[in-house]
């Protein structure tokens, strides 16, 4: 469903039939916003007015709510200001209020922009202010909003008249509960509602709409909210009911949108049926999709001629003879079956088999509520004291024909008989037909029974893929934890194994110098004994020599590592330890 131009004539009261708004548009609008406004626009190429200087002109520069006002106080003293500043102007300056008044309802309220300039785009229209209610002002609220929502995810800036898409939806999905009705009985219907606030988060707020839109009943949706409105009460709804209903081009100054509504056909009350889209025609034109000119020098009521010419026919109405929506929910399941459920909240479902599913056991509830309120109303017919009731009718009548002596033979009498046995027949047929349809419902039911079967199992059949997918996941997030583990150990045991290697190259360093001075010393004591050979020195003197130089050797290597460990800047150094004397010969008689 989408807004359509009956949501905007009985939302807004804005007339969706008249003249179109289009016209020029120009590639800078200075000299209109000077002649008929008195203010300057933004830039040399630009449709823009600043909205404070607008506000300002007005005498509502504060139009802001105050703290702790409420709506109508503050719809009050703006109204106040607005009078206290235009109560002396006649004539040109009550024009040119009037016009600034009008450019920033149009400009920045019915066809709002983006951020705080205001669009001047309009001012070619009001400059004769006896035709501006002849314009479809409505109808280009519709096509600027229509225009203005992005279809990337990716904008997140739009642009429009929001209240008209919020109670719409308070209408079209109540079960939201965005919405609550304040004065009910008042017209246009913007006037009944107030949104309910939430003190919730944004993203918060986006992702609870997301789900219930996800699981709304398909009872729940209003296709047809406006059934049983009192119309004599909104004379604009009278005016603009021929163009109810129709597939028809909106205009907006240079933006031409379509209006297809053969794709939205249940919100008329009937079947919605398989529609294919029309292909490219022209290089400018794209039928089936909007286009917009860019702001130039330029006669759109030349430009787009086809599409005016389908505004004053009214465009072209809406039938439909498909019997259910069977067809379509199975046609639109072929197509997007695939793009239809992909994301977080629903599994992927690439054969479309959910959406076939749901399309057809929607199209059967539809048809089983139709079925219960035939069934109901021949259960009425068929009740046996209406049956009596209407007996008795009859016979009151007959009285009342031929009196109440009246004889088998009266034609009057006869007459009723043959009245009350064709009454007889038709509940006769009537409840047969209903045998039939109740077999029919029972079919219907089962049928319903056995899709929501189907429908449950293929919903479990993705759920169940995923479970496997997330336990193989966290399968391997545990052995990739566990492999983490593991290096962590290794690389701790490579750690100590490196430090004990260097322990061991220092033992080795010290036994190899031990065992060099070994071998000098034990040069030394051959060099010593072959010495001693020689000039008969007492071999004991030469080996305690010996002994000496080799605790020399030792104090010295623990000299050296004891310098090695002590701190930087410490002045202890090495001690040199003399070679002990020699002792003397015996016998010589000298004392050591």
């Amino acid at each position: 469903m989408v807004p359509t131009l009956e949501d905007v004539v009985r939302i807004t009261g804005l007339r969706v039939d008249g003249q179109e708004v289009t016209g020029t548009t120009y590639t800078s609008y200075q000299e209109p916003v000077e002649r008929l406004l008195g203010l300057e626009v933004r830039g040399e190429r630009s449709s823009l007015v600043q909205q404070t200087a607008l506000q300002v002109s007005l005498g509502v520069a504060s139009a802001r709510r105050q703290t702790g006002e409420g709506q109508a106080k503050h719809m009050e003293r703006m109204t106040d200001d607005a009078r206290a500043a235009m109560a002396e102007e006649e004539g040109e300056a009550a024009d040119r209020d009037l016009r600034r008044f009008l450019t920033l309802v149009i400009g920045k309220l019915i066809l709002g922009t983006r951020g705080d300039p205001v669009s001047c785009r309009c001012l070619p229209l009001l400059e004769d202010l006896s035709s501006v209610g002849n314009y479809a002002w409505g109808a280009a609220l519709l096509a600027h909003l229509f225009d203005s929502l992005g279809t990337s995810s990716r904008v997140t800036g739009v642009a429009g008249f929001f209240p008209l898409l919020q109670v719409w939806a308070y209408y079209h999905l109540p079960s939201l509960g965005r919405g609550v009705a304040r004065r009910c009985g008042a017209v246009p219907l913007l006037q009944r509602w107030q949104f309910c606030r939430d003190e919730r988060s944004l993203r918060r707020q986006v992702t609870m709409i997301h789900d219930a839109m996800d699981t709304i009943p398909f009872g729940h949706v209003q296709w047809t909210p406006y059934v049983g409105e009192d119309d004599a009460t909104q004379p604009w709804v009278e005016r603009g009911r021929p163009y109810f209903g129709r597939d028809i081009w909106l205009h907006c100054y240079n933006t031409v949108v379509p209006l297809h509504h053969r794709l939205v056909a249940r919100t008329l009350g009937l079947h919605q049926a398989v529609v294919e889209f029309p292909t490219r025609q022209r290089s400018w034109e794209r039928p089936g999709r909007s286009f917009r000119g860019i702001q130039q020098v330029t006669d759109w009521t030349v430009q787009v001629r086809e599409q005016l010419d389908d505004w004053e026919r009214r465009g072209k109405e809406v039938v439909s003879e498909a019997a259910s929506d069977e067809d379509y929910y199975r046609a639109y399941a072929r197509r997007y079956g695939a793009q239809v459920y992909r994301g977080t909240r629903r599994p992927l479902d690439p054969e479309g088999q959910i959406a076939s599913l749901e399309g057809v056991l929607h199209s059967t509830i539809q048809q089983r509520d139709d079925l219960q309120a035939v069934v109901d109303q021949l259960c009425w017919l068929t009740d046996p004291t209406v049956f009596l009731l209407q007996r008795g009718e009859l016979e009151r009548a007959q009285q009342m024909v031929g009196g109440a002596s009246s004889s088998r033979e009266d034609p009057g009498r006869s007459v009723l008989e043959g009245q009350l046995a064709a009454a007889a027949a038709r509940a006769e047929d009537a409840l047969a037909q209903l045998r039939e349809q109740e077999q029919e419902l029972r079919t219907a039911l089962a049928r319903t029974t056995v899709l929501e079967a189907e429908m449950a199992e293929l919903r479990l059949r993705p759920e169940a893929a995923e479970a496997t997918q997330w336990r193989q996941e966290a399968e391997a997030a545990a052995r990739w934890q566990q492999d983490a583990e593991e290096a962590v150990r290794l690389r701790a045991e490579a750690s100590d194994l490196r430090t004990q290697l260097g322990e061991e190259r220092h033992r080795s360093d010290m036994l190899r110098s031990e065992m060099r001075g070994l071998e000098r010393a034990l040069a030394l004591v051959r060099c010593s004994r072959s010495v001693t050979s020689r000039s008969g020195i007492p071999s004991g003197s030469a080996g305690h020599y010996l002994t000496g130089s080799s605790g020399r050797r030792r104090n010295e290597e623990e000299e050296r590592r004891r310098r090695e460990r002590a701190p930087e800047g410490s002045e202890t150094g090495p001690r040199v330890m003399a070679p002990p004397s020699p002792r003397p010969p015996e016998g010589t008689g000298e004392s050591g």
